[in-house]
């Protein structure tokens, strides 16, 4: 038995590596590109610790260059996800009832692996299998992941402390404990860090997970996997199970033992998540907790005293990082009419500069959409606004599949407030402007809270102090992560905490104590030092 309250390394947000010219990391970054590169690998399923082949395989391929496999996969089906049930329930005992700084220690020591050794190989992994630049794989697979495992640790660390007060001649305490069952983690294909911190965060509380990645980011989830095993997580705590959605849905989210689903992904598939649970209420051993982060109609409202140099800087950064594949990436915009002209001339002026291509050329700003489904929809969307007449494009709009799933950076003028792409998601690199009357900015203010059922993030824009606090006001309640002279994303771990309400999610804010909580049963324990003896009360003697 241990004695003594452990406090894990204060945590410091992961510094960001340049991988400028001549840099060492840029270095060891291209020498690790070219080695994956160079080979085709097979990834099997891991359950309970053990490689499983199913022999129904699909394959990993680079989105830019979509004939090129990096990988063959093989798919679980419903008898493989039964098997993983059984890992996990099996893992659960001993898991759950390590001490704290036992399960801490194993991804604190991914941290530090990811930080050093395993850096470049999932930044590689995600630059290839995902088309991200060298800075965005940068930010994401390594920085932001390595912060989701050592602030957690420092959370979870904060929450043991909380301990209630105790009244004369007793002791209350409070113990935090995992959930009965297993959770079900979902993540998406867009943020390495996110598939690597759903199926962790509970872990880390004691849980056990079976974990689905997105099929498009099959390849840097098994390197996270590889990085799992040698931080030392036992087997069966996580469970690598690429398979498909219905089957996950049948199964597991059906399951007596579900205990939680860590959710990432589109509204729509979250809602079928919590109507399949609550189809089967009465079932569960316990009430399954529902985590989810999901869409976005991210905006940025400029008001008429903002810094037109920095509002563009803002608009094509925000938008067209990552191809606009972000949840937090900014896709509609709303501009006061005084600012439009000088709005419009800066703004075209960036993205002309815009270069897109392989992300192996550090020279490149964007890379290709992730998959031919994304393509077309986002293609679709595009050919749409050539012929109607409330939008026309003011630059980009060409679509190229020949190599890779290449859509150019898109900047769309709306003349009505309503139009499709001012509401709905999108998910590639289109934004869509539409510019307000100066002395009809309440009314744009409207349109900007009520006109898309998202509240995930938002930006506004100005320097009048006054107006920054009026406008802040009016949107509370439209972004789940508000900036103020900053573009929509980049929410970094420690200190923007990232989630949204309304049809963005329920807003659990990852990174955060809040999230953890999530994972965690607590259980109140009161021992009484001098119990009665006497089972009258004062009030009942005779007077």
């Amino acid at each position: 038995m241990r004695h003594g309250i452990f406090t894990p390394p204060t945590p410091v947000n992961e510094p960001i590596k340049s991988y400028a010219p001549n840099s060492p990391e840029r270095a060891q970054l291209k020498a690790k590109l070219e080695e994956l590169r160079g080979q085709v690998i097979e990834i099997p399923l891991v359950i309970g610790g053990k490689e499983v082949r199913t022999g129904k395989t699909a394959k990993c391929v680079e989105p830019h260059d979509h004939g090129h496999v990096l990988a063959n996969y093989h798919v679980g089906g419903p008898a493989e996800i039964e098997q993983a049930i059984v890992a996990a329930n099996t893992a659960w005992k001993s898991w759950s009832e390590l001490p704290f700084e036992a399960r801490a220690s194993v991804f604190l020591k991914a941290a530090e692996l990811l930080a050093g050794p395993w850096r470049a190989t999932l930044n590689a992994a995600t630059m290839l299998g995902q088309s991200k630049t060298a800075f965005q794989a940068e930010i994401d697979a390594a920085c932001e992941l390595i912060d989701f495992w050592r602030w957690n640790a420092h959370y979870l660390a904060q929450i043991s402390r909380e301990q209630p007060v105790s009244g004369p001649q007793m002791w209350n305490r409070l113990e935090y404990r995992p959930l009965e069952g297993f959770v079900v983690a979902i993540t998406p294909f867009n943020f390495t860090s996110i598939a690597g911190n759903l199926p962790t965060a509970p872990a880390l509380c004691g849980n056990v997970a079976l974990w689905k990645p997105a099929s498009s980011a099959v390849y840097s989830a098994w390197f996270l996997m590889k990085l799992f095993e040698e931080a030392g997580l036992p087997p069966g705590v996580i469970n690598f199970l690429p398979c498909s959605g219905a089957d996950i849905s049948k199964v597991a989210l059906a399951h007596r033992d579900l205990a939680g689903v860590h959710f990432t992904g589109s509204t729509e598939v979250f809602n079928g998540i919590w109507r399949t649970v609550g189809s089967h209420l009465g079932e569960y051993k316990s009430y399954p907790r529902l985590v989810g982060e999901t869409g976005g109609k991210d905006f940025v409202f400029a008001h008429p005293s903002a810094d037109v140099v920095a509002l563009c800087v803002a608009l094509a950064r925000g938008s067209f990082e990552y191809q606009g594949q972000k949840c937090s990436a900014s896709s509609r915009a709303y501009v006061p009419r005084s600012l439009w002209p000088a709005v419009k001339e800066r703004l075209l002026a960036i993205v002309r500069e815009l270069k897109m291509g392989d992300p192996k050329d550090f020279t490149n700003f964007l890379g290709a959409v992730i998959d031919k489904g994304g393509f077309e929809k986002i293609k679709g969307a595009i050919d749409a606004a050539r012929t109607a007449k409330d939008a026309e494009i003011l630059i980009g709009g060409k679509c190229d599949a020949s190599k890779g799933w290449f859509i150019e950076p898109t900047v769309i003028l709306a003349k009505d407030p309503k139009y499709v792409t001012m509401r709905e998601e999108l998910f590639g690199p289109v934004l869509t402007i539409w510019v307000y009357e100066d002395a009809e900015l309440d009314a744009a203010l409207t349109r900007c809270d009520e006109d898309s059922p998202y509240s995930l993030t938002g930006a506004i824009f100005g320097r009048d102090r006054g107006e920054i606090e009026r406008l802040s006001t009016r949107l509370r309640h439209s972004a789940g992560n508000f900036y103020v002279n900053d573009k929509p994303t980049g929410a970094v771990v420690g200190q923007q905490p990232f989630g949204g309400a309304r049809a963005s999610g329920t807003n659990d804010k990852a990174g955060s104590s809040m999230n953890l909580l999530r994972w965690l049963s607590p259980r109140t324990i009161k021992e009484n030092f001098v119990p009665p003896t006497d089972w009258r009360y004062p009030h009942q003697a005779a007077p």
